[in-house]
Parts: structure tokens; C-alpha cells; sequence
């Protein structure tokens, strides 16, 4: 079995556009969600596909699990809805591969659309899981704590057994794939973007999975003026600049659609082979979301 190249230390406790959740809570049950109107339209089936060289997209059509495969193992990041495990573990056995031969699954965001198949896919495939201290906790309890500014309004997601906690800057290795981690927090507080090369013939590609950037949140949830999550702002600023620095030759974000994933697809489809890449994608998106960052604080302080 492929061993985690890595200093890491074992925690065990007991985006452009993206949708506000539509999400109906339970009176007297935490607050906790009990429908999601986009749940089912993101959950459709979507044909998994190379992205470039051992890059591959393996997710639903609204919400991205991506997989970089080799000879030696592979690494899953994201596994999307609780009910998108199935899926995935089927899209991944559609392009050949076996599901057994995941390693490593890594965690953009721990909100139940992009974590809450991981515990699934952990036991499909017996792969380690790896995230953020922040993102371990919650994949370890199951649940988001007060420091998340969707916190109320967030579904439960299957609790993780055992994750390996990774730092900012960290690369993880399987066989002879490299995968580095940047934390970029505000959307939660351990939001992780990921980078990677894939290589086809002689060239080779920067590709960079880059976390959702959205100041979403609760009604009860000020980003100008909160106790559960003070350092809000300045991690917003922490992760526009590490966004706008990343080495980006194709960028992919949890909800494909955030990164125009579908149209650039189609453009490939037509014969434009270098549709994909957009050297200055991750720059754009981070100008993009900062903007909107700007026009949150600006409502709130006119609402004050």
C-alpha cells in the first residue's frame, strides 16, 4: 500500500457566482436543514471526463469531485452530497480505474455538498482523508461549529473516521503525484484550495482547484462585526491574494459552474483544444469574488 509522503500529525476528536443555499430548518432542531431546492438538480448524473493528462472530473453535473490518477494510486478531492458518493465511486470505475486504488481524498470546504459523500467514499475505497485543523474538526463531528457564517443553516454530513491534518503550503504525495495545499479561508474557516501539474506528452499544465470565495451567510451573520468569526475580513484578504498568486493554467472550483466549467467544455467539444486554459483565470475569479466581498460590507455598514 502507497504511504503518504508527509509530516503530518494525526487529529482524531469524537466562487464568480455561487448559489445562496435555499435551505428550510426545523424549528427546535439546531437550526438544522431539512430540504435543499438545488440538491437535486446539482445531484444530476454527469459523464465523467479528462480534464488534462491524469486530471479527470468525476463529480455530479453541479457539484466537482476531481480525480488525478496513477500507477501508483490515486487522489480524490471533494465528494459532493452524501447521496453523489455512489456516483462518483461509478465514475471513477467508468474511466477504468478502481476505486480502491484512491489513497488520498482531500476537502475543499466541509459544508454538506462538498463533504458530505467523503465518509462514503472513505469506506468504498479505505483512502486516508486529509484537511485543514478547521475542516478536520467538523469532518471528525459531522457538524459545522458557530465560527462558520452559514452556521444554522447547514445540513449534518457523515462523520469521517480519522483525518490527517495538513498545513498551508503542505504537498501531499501518492505514488509519483505532488498535490500542494493553500488555505484559503472566509467562506469557512478552513477552506483549502489545492494545486497540481498533469502532464500530456511533453507538456505539462498548472491546475489549480481553487475553494469557493463567497461571503454567504446566515441572517444572523455580519462579516463587518461578528465574535464567532472575527478575523473574517482579513482572512477574505488572505485568500484573494494567495488565489491571485497560484500557478493557473486551468482553473476548477467546487461548483463547476463558478468557473464556467460547462461553456469552456462545450468550446473544447468544438474543436478549440486549449479551451480549458485561461492563464488568468484565478486572478479574475479573485477580483470577482473580492468585489463581491466589497458589496456585502458596503450593505451592511449602510444597514448599521
Amino acid at each position: 500500500m502507497t504511504s503518504l509522503r508527509s509530516t503530518w500529525k494525526f487529529f482524531a476528536i469524537p466562487w464568480w457566482s455561487l448559489p445562496i443555499l435555499a435551505l428550510a430548518a426545523t424549528p427546535g432542531d439546531e437550526g438544522r436543514p431539512t430540504s435543499c431546492k438545488d440538491c437535486a438538480e446539482w445531484n444530476t448524473t454527469q459523464v465523467p471526463f479528462r480534464v488534462y493528462g491524469n486530471t479527470y472530473y468525476v463529480g455530479v453535473r453541479g457539484l466537482s469531485s476531481i480525480l488525478i490518477a496513477s500507477d501508483q494510486g490515486h487522489i480524490l478531492i471533494d465528494g459532493d452530497l452524501p447521496e453523489s458518493a455512489p456516483k462518483i465511486a461509478a465514475s471513477i470505475r467508468a474511466l477504468g480505474f478502481r476505486l480502491e486504488d484512491v489513497k488520498l481524498i482531500l476537502n475543499s470546504h466541509v459544508h454538506f455538498d462538498h463533504a458530505g459523500g467523503i465518509a462514503e467514499l472513505q469506506k468504498l475505497s479505505g483512502a486516508e482523508v486529509a484537511a485543514s485543523v478547521s475542516s478536520a474538526r467538523v469532518l471528525t463531528s459531522g457538524r459545522s461549529g458557530p465560527d462558520d457564517p452559514q452556521f444554522g443553516q447547514l445540513r449534518a454530513i457523515p462523520r469521517v473516521n480519522g483525518v490527517q491534518v495538513i498545513k498551508d503550503g503542505e504537498t501531499l504525495h501518492i505514488g509519483p503525484l505532488e498535490v500542494t495545499a493553500h488555505l484559503t479561508p472566509g467562506h469557512t474557516a478552513g477552506g483549502t484550495s489545492w494545486s497540481w501539474q498533469s502532464c500530456e506528452q511533453q507538456r505539462c499544465l498548472n491546475i489549480a482547484y481553487v475553494d469557493s470565495l463567497t461571503p454567504v451567510s446566515s441572517d444572523t451573520f455580519l462579516f463587518t462585526h461578528n465574535t464567532t468569526y472575527p478575523n473574517v475580513l482579513k482572512d477574505f484578504e488572505h485568500s484573494f491574494a494567495t488565489v491571485s498568486a497560484l500557478p493557473c493554467d486551468i482553473l476548477l472550483t467546487p461548483h463547476p459552474d463558478a468557473s464556467g466549467l460547462w461553456s469552456r467544455l462545450e468550446r473544447r467539444g468544438r474543436g478549440e483544444t486549449d479551451a480549458l486554459v485561461d492563464t488568468g483565470a484565478c486572478r479574475n475569479l479573485a477580483d470577482s469574488a473580492r468585489a463581491r466581498l466589497e458589496e456585502r460590507v458596503a450593505k451592511e455598514a449602510s444597514a448599521s
